[in-house]
C-alpha cells in the first residue's frame, strides 16, 4: 500500500467497519460465507473462487497493461524503483537491476512444479517486477531479515522473523500486505492442491504456521490499497472471473488464521470492528465499507477510562483530528443498538 505522507513521529489509524460493498463485489458472489469462521470460511471462499478463466502465461503480458499500471505506460514494480515503459522494457535477457520487467511467480513456480496450471498463470499471485531483483529473490520464501543485501526496494538474507532461520526476500513495507493477501487467496483457492507443493512458506493444506503469523502482522500493518482494489476488480471483470476473498474482506484472514481472534459484530447487519495501525498523520481515518443504515457513536478514552472525545459517525469516510494525544495506550468504543465493542490502540510520537 502506497501512502502518501509519511511521519516517523506519528500513526496513522485506519478503522474498518463493515462487510459489503468496498470494491465492486458482484450481489451475492459471498452470500454462502455468513456465520462461517475458521477452516469453514476458507472451505467456502474455496468453493467460490476455484472456478475461473485460465489465461495463457503469454497473454500475461498484456495483462500487466491494465492491472500494473503506475500511469503513463508504466510499469507498478514492487521489487524496485525503475522506470519501466510497458512492452519496450520487458524481459529479455538482463545483467544489472533496472534492465528490464519480468513476470513474478510471488509463490514460485517451483514450489508448485513448474509450468502446472492453473497456477502458473494465475493473475492473482502474477506480477510483473524488476528482471534482475526477480532472479536474486529466486524461490525463496517472503520473510523479514534484520541484515541482508539490498537488492532494488527488497533485501534478501537470513530470516529473523520468529521459528524460521532460512533465506528469505523482504519486499518494501507498502507492498508487504499486498503480498499477505496475495498469499492467502492462493492458500483458498489452492487448498486441494497446496498438501503436494514444496515450500517452507505451506505445510499440509495450508500456510505453514510461521508464514502466516509473519502475512497476518504484515496484513494488519499495511491495509488494502486503491492499487489492489483495482487490480482484483480488474481480474475478475476482464480476466480470470473469480476474486482475491481477503481484498474484498480484510477480516476474513483474521477470521481463518487467527486461533485467538474474536470478531465483533454489531446488530444483524454484522459490522465489522478493527483497528488498523500505519505511520502518517495525527488521525483516524475511519472507514465504513457498508452503507450506514444506523448511528454509530465512537468514543476514545485513555487507559484510566476517562473520555477523551465522543463522535457521531453519519457518513461513509470520516477524518477524526485526535492530534492532541500524547503517547500511549488508548481505547475506542463503538455503540450502536445498545450494544458496545472496545478496541485498544496506541500512539507513539
Amino acid at each position: 500500500m502506497k501512502f502518501l505522507f509519511k511521519s516517523l513521529f506519528t500513526f496513522f489509524f485506519f478503522l474498518l467497519i463493515g462487510i459489503c460493498s468496498w470494491s465492486q463485489i458482484p450481489s451475492g458472489y459471498y452470500d454462502n460465507v455468513q456465520n462461517l469462521s475458521g477452516d469453514d470460511l476458507r472451505a467456502e471462499l474455496h468453493n467460490i473462487i476455484k472456478e475461473h478463466t485460465i489465461i495463457s502465461y503469454d497473454n500475461l503480458w498484456s495483462a500487466f497493461y491494465y492491472t500494473d499500471n503506475i500511469g503513463n505506460n508504466k510499469v507498478w514494480d514492487m521489487y524496485s524503483n525503475c522506470d519501466f515503459t510497458f512492452t519496450t522494457d520487458k524481459c529479455g535477457n538482463y545483467a544489472n537491476i533496472c534492465d528490464c520487467y519480468n513476470r513474478e511467480h510471488t509463490v514460485p513456480k517451483s514450489w508448485f512444479g513448474g509450468t502446472v496450471s492453473p497456477m502458473y498463470s494465475d493473475l492473482f499471485h502474477l506480477t510483473p517486477v524488476d528482471g534482475k531483483v526477480n532472479g536474486y529473490r529466486s524461490n525463496y520464501p517472503y520473510g523479514e531479515c534484520a541484515s541482508g543485501t539490498v537488492y532494488g526496494t527488497g533485501k534478501l538474507g537470513s530470516c529473523t522473523f520468529p521459528s524460521y532461520s532460512g533465506t528469505v526476500f523482504e519486499p518494501e513495507d507498502e507492498y508487504k500486505g499486498d503480498l499477505a493477501r496475495i498469499y492467502f487467496y492462493m492458500a483458498t483457492r489452492y487448498m486441494d492442491k497446496v498438501s503436494s507443493w514444496d515450500s517452507p512458506a505451506f505445510s499440509g493444506n495450508n500456510l505453514s504456521e510461521w508464514t502466516i503469523k509473519l502475512l497476518l502482522k504484515w496484513h494488519r500493518q499495511d491495509p488494502v490499497s486503491q492499487k489492489e482494489i483495482d487490480r482484483n476488480n480488474i481480474i475478475y471483470s476482464d480476466y480470470q472471473h473469480n476474486r482475491n476473498p481477503f481484498v474484498d474482506n480484510p477480516e476474513w484472514a483474521d477470521m481463518i488464521w487467527d486461533s485467538d481472534y474474536i470478531p465483533n459484530y454489531i446488530s444483524s447487519s454484522k459490522v465489522y470492528f478493527d483497528i488498523y495501525p500505519n505511520p502518517t498523520n495525527d488521525y483516524l481515518n475511519v472507514s465504513f465499507t457498508q452503507c450506514i443504515k444506523t448511528e454509530y457513536i465512537l468514543s476514545i478514552s485513555d487507559n484510566s477510562g476517562r473520555l477523551i472525545k465522543s463522535y457521531v459517525l453519519k457518513s461513509n469516510q470520516e477524518n477524526i483530528d485526535v492530534s492532541e494525544l500524547s503517547s500511549g495506550s488508548y481505547f475506542i468504543d463503538l455503540k450502536t443498538n445498545n450494544k458496545s465493542f472496545v478496541r485498544q490502540f496506541f500512539i507513539t510520537k
